[in-house]
């Protein structure tokens, strides 16, 4: 259950609303990157102390991808550099952070630099951040005295029933042993796979499954990773480049002269590019990107050590 008590924490007057709750002051949609954001993290320690909380649970995290919609530019890195390594180990879905680096999270989300996740603390603390410089917070306890503190830094904390980003996570089934036993069937038949590793919401790490690199792979797969299986590259590059649909994206996958494999999402504009970049693969598969057409042959996601599902994808 999410927690009970829900504030909206922004610097937005609410006397500067219309009728329709849209502000019309005179306050920008970005960080200040300065005094107005420290109140936003002062405020949201208060929320934390009030509810007793020091560490949270990082959920659902993403980095920029194909399109990024926030009103200022991603940086390299996401904004992560400096609170994780470059290979984002320690950032992913269940990972416990302290709330230092809770907060240093939230910057950059606040900053909108590109890296995004929900923190939590089981039913008891939660906080994220919407659009616009919009932050949620909610908690166990109406804390009274964090509330009062958000006002005398120059916020407003409005209470709301719900965030409107409350997390809904879609039916995902578990990456247990009947889903591996299927795998194998599957390899049996085909000889090899590909498998799409998604730990983090747009940051996909791709290996070409046989029988004898199963085991290897699965015991280097992220925590609570989102794993897609489709079918194997094929050998005849040029045939899957001459295949390719003549409008809309799509994500052609490959497998580099060094044994590498590798992404990217292209349209019909950037199919010359393409086929230069791909000169020299080994193998090769275009992948739908629309919704409509994914069709994987399988789908799960990676439980927990206990066996528990808790990933939320």
């Amino acid at each position: 259950m999410p927690p009970a008590f829900v504030h909206q924490i922004t610097k937005y007057d609410p006397a500067d609303r219309d009728e329709h709750g849209r502000y019309r002051g005179g306050e920008e949609a970005i960080s200040d990157c300065g005094p107005v954001e420290a109140a936003y993290l002062e405020a949201i320690s208060a929320f934390a102390e009030a509810a007793g909380i020091d560490r949270l649970e990082i959920r659902e995290p993403s980095v920029t991808g194909f399109v990024h919609f926030g009103a200022q530019p991603a940086v390299e890195g996401h904004g992560l550099g400096g609170i994780f390594p470059a290979d984002l180990t320690g950032y992913h879905d269940g990972a416990e952070v302290s709330l230092e680096v809770a907060l240093e999270l939230i910057r950059v989300m606040l900053r909108e630099q590109g890296a995004w996740c929900r923190l939590e603390a089981g039913d008891v603390f939660a906080v994220h951040v919407g659009w616009d410089q919009y932050v949620y917070v909610g908690s166990d306890r109406p804390c009274a005295d964090a509330v009062a503190r958000t006002r005398e830094l120059g916020l407003f904390a409005e209470p709301l029933s719900a965030s409107p980003y409350a997390a809904e996570p879609e039916v995902t089934e578990a990456a247990d042993e009947d889903f591996w036993a299927t795998v194998r069937t599957e390899l049996a038949a085909r000889q090899a796979l590909l498998l799409e590793e998604t730990p983090i919401l747009n940051a996909t790490h791709w290996h070409r499954l046989t029988a004898e690199n199963l085991n290897a792979v699965r015991t280097g797969l992220g925590p609570r990773a989102l794993l897609t299986i489709w079918p194997d590259l094929q050998s005849d590059v040029g045939a899957v480049l001459t295949a390719l649909p003549p409008e809309w994206h799509v994500e052609f996958v490959w497998e580099a002269k060094d044994g590498t494999i590798r992404a990217t999402i292209v349209d019909e504009t950037e199919y010359q590019e393409l086929a230069a970049l791909v000169a020299d693969a080994r193998a090769a598969r275009a992948l739908p990107f629309h919704a409509d057409e994914y069709n994987p042959l399988l789908q799960a996601a990676l439980p927990d050590s206990d066996g528990v599902l808790r990933a939320r994808w």
